[in-house]
């Protein structure tokens, strides 16, 4: 019997590994978001003028450029600006997803311990920066800065009036008292940004999403500046879905939790007096023998009945959803100071640090 002997491996094939992985970058002390749509003309200057504000900072600082599929090569101009400058790092998206999305998708791959953003027509002044970051740094009683053009350099009746009426109904209806929603600049503690999402046209209403979330917020007065290239990407029309999302907004912020206090509060509203008048309608055909079949009462009474009944179910199932969406999360609904020390009075077997399928969370 015949055997083939295999030739013997060498002594490098058994002992090769795989190289190690190159380690990532530390993570910087700030991360600064900045959306692009069709400001090829601006990102020579924005990127220059944030690494003046930000350069002699300790920790470092990353700027993310999220380019929302701009069409007049914003993209390549970033990437050119990101070959000589490791701390730029543009991101592209597939399509136009509206400024929302742009915002999320840079907090998604942010690294910083503090969080900034800007708009990318250099209206903001990033010489704002450090001033905030430093507020943000000394204060702990504070989670977010958001800046206040109190000098806005727009036009009256195009942008400042519509702007002023819609922070005041804004500011009544969330009770987050702030004379500019929509100003970009903005700094956050990194937790506050983990806890909040952004999707569709809710960037304007970031700061009630935060006092959502817990977080402390202060107002402070920044320089605005007229923009001098490119085209605003805001009209007037944009003042009919600020109110519609702001229906949006206060019904996330005061009935997530409890849907059914919305709708059953609609449907009792409609149903009782549906149903008095049912009554009244009913003693009149018993005790009185009058007719009520061509009565208009009889037709409202009926409408009224039915769509309180409509609501109360809607109530009931969005309770329901609710529990179901919430009993499948990862973590809890709540969110804990980060800077207050639990106590030994907390419920036996619970970590407040843990989520509740055991893993931990991070700060």
């Amino acid at each position: 019997m015949s055997y083939t002997v295999a030739p013997p491996r060498s002594l490098t094939a058994f002992l090769s590994v795989p190289a190690p992985a190159p380690r990532p970058a530390a993570r910087p002390a700030v991360s600064v978001v900045v959306p692009i749509y069709n400001e090829v003309d601006n990102l020579a200057d924005l990127v220059d003028q944030v690494h003046a504000a930000l350069a002699a900072r300790p920790g470092g600082f990353e700027l993310i450029c999220v380019d929302d599929a701009s069409r007049d090569g914003s993209d390549r101009r970033l990437q050119e600006l990101a070959a000589t400058r490791p701390w730029l790092r543009p991101l592209r998206l597939a399509r136009n997803y509206g400024q929302s999305t742009a915002l999320q998708a840079g907090f998604d791959i942010a690294r910083g311990r503090c969080i900034a953003t800007l708009d990318g027509d250099l209206q903001n002044d990033p010489a704002d920066l450090p001033a905030l970051l430093d507020r943000l740094d000394t204060d702990p009683d504070i989670d977010m800065i958001s800046g206040w053009r109190h000098q806005r350099q727009d036009g009256a009746l195009s942008r400042r009036l519509p702007s002023r009426l819609a922070n005041r109904l804004i500011s009544w209806a969330t009770d987050v008292q702030l004379h500019d929603y929509g100003c970009a600049l903005k700094v956050y503690r990194r937790e506050i940004i983990e806890r909040i999402h952004l999707y569709g046209e809710l960037h304007r209403f970031i700061p009630s999403l935060a006092r959502e979330a817990g977080a402390r917020i202060a107002e402070v007065p920044v320089h605005h500046r007229p923009r001098t290239r490119g085209q605003s990407k805001y009209g007037i029309d944009r003042t009919f879905r600020v109110l519609l999302d702001l229906l949006l907004i206060v019904f996330v912020l005061r009935y997530r939790q409890r849907p059914l206090h919305i709708f059953g509060g609609l449907g009792l509203a409609m149903g009782l007096p549906g149903g008095m008048m049912l009554l009244w309608l009913l003693g009149l055909k018993l005790v009185a023998g009058q007719p009520i079949g061509q009565r208009p009462m009889l037709m409202a009474a009926v409408m009224l009945l039915l769509m309180g009944l409509q609501f109360i179910v809607a109530g009931v199932i969005s309770e329901m959803l609710m529990r179901v969406y919430h009993e499948g999360r990862p973590h809890a609904q709540y969110h804990l100071r980060t800077d207050v020390t639990p106590t030994s009075a907390q419920a036996p077997g619970r970590d407040p640090g843990r989520d509740p399928d055991g893993a931990r969370r991070a700060a």
